[in-house]
């Protein structure tokens, strides 16, 4: 068991959608701090550069208020093998340096895997948050780091009972804390002031008349027909679709020489989180890839169209409030078009106070009783 009086933690962010989880924790660590009388947590933040654009990294820092990392690797892009690589190089000599009791990583991206083997490797324990999610589908790269991750780290901080089930199968049961998720967390914390946003009146857009669209997942981008067939769903669907285009998938229309979406469809820049998450809020459905983005429409109550086979968050499937369709025009429209409503359980993904619970593990290793066999 770890001292409960001091904790020098390092925490290995990248990407996106590490940034939304890392701001509730961010804020229960200060907020620990102050009611610990101050000091109690030291927290290096390293930032491997996964996503490095403004409107993919730095804005998110800034409109949640996460501090500034104390340092930024610049891993940039590349294969997925060239990105953990130089990721685990740099992360490595940072933590020679830094010496921490323990390294914290988010979610399921290549700096999760990086972060976790680097940090193992060296004797040093690891916890993961968003641990236990399978979508079991060995293709989607996403997947790999998930099990990988889990079966490194010594603290797993579960957003489900699914996925706390899911470890068990697996054999893992020591460690393993029900915290709920802090995507709650970040989406109850930020929504009133994403209310705010202008968005909506600068895309000249009206409340549950319109759809909100993103791809990003390999194996939408990389294929010329899955990527050709979404674009022609969306085109088709005859209403106004706003589609935030994530660089890589930009990328690829261009170099694949798609045919580009109907007026229909606006193609914009990533938008920052209080935009997104405000033009989501007030969707009439979302089209999307994303594993993320899933659980945030359920959440919020947003019907959902899932451009995958598979999903890591069957509680969004089990009241019908998700479809999956995979990259067929047919099953998108299909989708995007059914009328039907569906229930929800408020409580699927915790209460909104999971940073705080998180928190108080980290800093206790004990304080609440793990989901373990006996």
């Amino acid at each position: 068991m770890m001292a409960a009086s001091r904790l020098r933690l390092a925490v290995v962010v990248g990407a996106r959608p590490n940034f939304i989880k890392l701001a509730p924790i961010m804020k229960a660590t200060r907020d620990y701090n102050a009611c610990a009388g101050g000091g109690w947590v030291d927290t290096f933040l390293i930032h491997t550069g996964q996503h490095y654009d403004f409107q993919m990294s730095r804005i998110f820092f800034q409109e949640l208020a996460i501090p500034e990392p104390d340092v930024h690797l610049a891993v940039g892009s590349g294969t997925h093998g060239e990105q953990t690589g130089r990721a685990m190089i740099e992360i490595e000599k940072v933590l020679s340096e830094y010496k921490p009791d323990l390294v914290m990583v988010l979610g399921d991206v290549n700096s999760t895997l990086a972060g976790a083997l680097a940090a193992a490797k060296m004797q040093i324990a690891v916890a993961h948050v968003e641990a236990g999610l399978r979508s079991f589908d060995r293709t989607m790269p996403e997947e790999i780091n998930r099990v990988l991750t889990d079966h490194i780290s010594e603290l797993l901080f579960c957003p489900t009972e699914t996925a706390v089930g899911n470890l068990r199968n697996e054999g893992i049961t020591k460690g393993v804390y029900l915290t709920g998720d802090v995507m709650v967390d970040a989406l109850l914390g930020w929504r009133e002031m994403a209310e705010r946003s202008d968005i909506l009146e600068r895309l000249g857009l009206v409340t549950k008349q319109y759809v909100v669209a993103t791809v990003h997942r390999a194996s939408n981008t990389d294929d010329r027909r899955n990527l050709q067939n979404i674009l022609d769903a969306l085109s088709a669907a005859r209403e106004r679709v706003i589609f935030p285009v994530h660089p890589r998938t930009r990328r690829a229309m261009m170099e694949m020489a798609v045919n580009p979406p109907a007026d229909n469809v606006s193609l914009v820049e990533p938008l920052g989180y209080l935009d997104f998450l405000k033009l989501l809020s007030h969707a009439r459905k979302v089209v999307t890839d994303s594993g993320g983005l899933q659980k945030e429409a359920y959440i919020l109550g947003v019907p959902c169209v899932t451009l995958r086979e598979t999903t890591e968050w069957p509680e969004t499937l089990e009241s019908g409030w998700n479809t999956l369709v995979g990259s067929n025009q047919a099953r998108i429209l299909a989708a995007l078009r059914d009328s039907r409503t569906a229930g929800r359980s408020s409580a699927a993904f915790g209460d909104g106070k999971s940073s705080v619970a998180i928190v108080q593990i980290l800093t206790t290793y004990g304080l609440f009783r793990p989901h373990e066999e006996h």
